[in-house]
């Protein structure tokens, strides 16, 4: 049986067909489309990325997000559920009436420091609030046995807005008075502050200040919670950890700045060495703190408290008589 034999091919083939042409053509193709999809995403990307960005490099804050969290550190154990409350309450209506925001820690959240005095679960439960409110830019540590006086205050007016900062902060004045060799610095801008904190006539004051958010935030708390301050055994625990980093740690000293104890952590009672009757609460004043009651037994802090809403409640209607 004889099969056919395939027809051959042409040896000549036309001349406007170079040989491999088609072949050629189809590889450029495919090369310039893989260019071309390359590049549109890379556009993409880079306009995804920079949309979430503005100008200067920081990450956007989210609309809706508090300027300012409160923390008060709440301590179950040693607080009835009453004055738990009420402290409570104290932030919540301040935090509502400027859009802050409130954190109540419990001091049980932090049993890694059973070790040390309970009232170092203060510099924990601050690092606890920068990871539950990331973009917030300013977090102001509370004492509970404190009472906010005067709502109407606006922490940004009052203190935070760097113009305000720098024509209060005190500059050139001892950290730890009367005399310590080493002092406040004198040239330092509102806009370069993170740390604001008063003093007493026996050192700084830890019951009442404010961080601010970011990088520097999260080395001075770690600095502060160091173990080795903790394993120092200071007098005051956590408040004379905190002078001795400020003094010998310049990288904190530069950031921080101290402001009158009027403008945030006026005490309700006089006492000689924390600065006598120019220390105590006077109408008008933002903040009061019932400073020294959860360690002096003759003392009862939710009383004090208590007696200081009434003072503060007296005060809402004289306003309210005046304003009618």
């Amino acid at each position: 049986m004889h099969f056919a034999y395939p027809p051959r091919k042409s040896s000549h083939p036309p001349a406007y067909l170079a040989r491999g042409q088609s072949r050629s053509l189809s590889y450029n193709q495919r090369r310039q489309l893989k260019i071309g999809a390359i590049i549109l995403c890379s556009l993409v990307f880079f306009i995804l990325i920079f949309s979430r960005l503005p100008a200067n490099g920081v990450e956007r804050i989210q609309p809706g997000t508090p300027e300012v969290v409160i923390v008060t550190l709440i301590d179950e154990e040693n607080m009835s559920k009453d004055y738990i409350a009420k402290v409570q309450d104290n932030r919540k209506d301040y935090a509502a009436r400027h859009g802050y925001t409130t954190f109540f820690p419990n001091i049980s959240s932090y049993p890694s420091i059973a070790d040390s005095p309970r009232s170092w679960s203060l510099v924990p439960a601050l690092r606890h609030a920068l990871t539950l409110y990331p973009q917030s830019t300013y977090f102001f540590a509370l004492s509970p046995h404190a009472l906010i006086m005067n709502p109407s205050i606006n922490l940004r007016n009052h203190i935070l807005s760097p113009k305000v900062l720098e024509k209060v902060m005190l500059k050139d004045k001892p950290v730890v008075p009367p005399d310590s060799v080493i002092r406040t610095f004198g040239n330092l801008k509102g806009d370069r502050i993170d740390l604001i904190l008063t003093q007493d006539g026996e050192g700084l004051s830890p019951g009442s200040f404010v961080l601010k958010n970011g990088e520097w935030a999260k080395f001075f708390l770690d600095t502060w919670f160091d173990p080795l301050y903790r394993s120092y055994n200071f007098q005051k625990a956590e408040a004379h950890a905190l002078e001795h980093i400020v003094q010998w740690h310049p990288t904190i000293l530069t950031k921080m700045a101290l402001i009158p104890q009027r403008l945030l952590n006026t005490y309700n009672i006089v006492i000689a060495s924390r600065g006598g009757a120019k220390a105590v609460y006077k109408e008008g004043d933002f903040v009061v703190r019932m400073v020294g009651c959860e360690t002096d037994a003759a003392r009862n802090c939710e009383r004090e408290f208590e007696d200081m809403r009434v003072v503060k409640g007296a005060q809402i209607m004289r306003e309210g008589v005046k304003g009618g």
